[in-house]
């Protein structure tokens, strides 16, 4: 399905978006990474316009097209406790400015039929004390997916992936960890990559605009004190 597609992934060297990169390697893409950790493809910034446009220039001459772009790329998490102007600028660059930048300059290069998938998070609707700066580029990126999609249509489509608990390290738990998850299991990446490819895949043709959140359910349970394990401590 994707034998000689092109597909980029930003932050593809670890985590979620290293498990996309191999998932799409798999299934016969080439794929181009940005990220600021070692790589074999461009070691750079997302949030820094002059990496970003140094890698779109690589990708015109190594490749000449783009069928799918992966925003994963991850912000800093800092919180009004202790967030600098700086920091909360840095992570809005990476979490929301750098991916509009990219895909604009993307633009001129995708084929037809192509497809761009935001990976935003649970919390761009829900959030733990001092995450404001991670919130607010997923909050971002989010109302981002639904402007593209409108915008870049019917040429690409654009959608996101809102993943839940994800263990990148594929833990395995037990116990209230896992018991308020309703599939009852914490997540990991295979559960985001293979959304990630089905939305690129023509199988996903008719949907556009749209945050499908990846989570076991866990945004849909209500949990109060000795709940499912939890206590409430004070």
């Amino acid at each position: 399905m994707f034998k000689d597609k092109v597909a980029v992934v930003t932050g593809g060297a670890n985590g979620i978006g290293k498990c996309i990169c191999q998932e799409f390697e798999k299934a016969g893409a080439r794929v181009c990474v940005i990220d600021i950790a070692e790589n074999p493809y461009f070691v750079g910034d997302v949030g820094c316009k002059a990496d970003l446009d140094r890698f779109a220039e690589k990708i015109a001459a190594d490749y000449g097209h783009v069928d799918y772009l992966i925003n994963n790329a991850k912000p800093a998490m800092k919180g009004i406790d202790n967030c600098s102007f700086e920091e909360f600028e840095q992570a809005l660059r990476v979490g929301v400015t750098g991916p509009f930048y990219l895909t604009q300059k993307l633009l001129p290069l995708f084929n037809r039929g192509g497809a761009v998938v935001n990976i935003s998070s649970s919390r761009d609707r829900m959030s733990q004390p001092n995450t404001e700066s991670y919130s607010a580029a997923k909050g971002g990126i989010a109302a981002l997916t639904h402007a593209m999609a409108v915008s870049l249509g019917p040429k690409l489509r654009v959608n996101a992936v809102a993943p839940g608990w994800i263990d990148t390290q594929y833990t395995e738990y037990s116990g209230a960890d896992a018991d308020q998850h309703p599939v009852g299991r914490v997540g990991n990446p295979q559960d985001i990559a293979q959304l990630v490819l089905f939305l690129c895949s023509e199988k996903a043709g008719f949907i556009t605009g749209q945050n499908i959140c990846v989570d076991g359910g866990m945004t849909s349970q209500m949990i109060y004190h000795d709940d499912l394990g939890w206590k409430l401590e004070k």
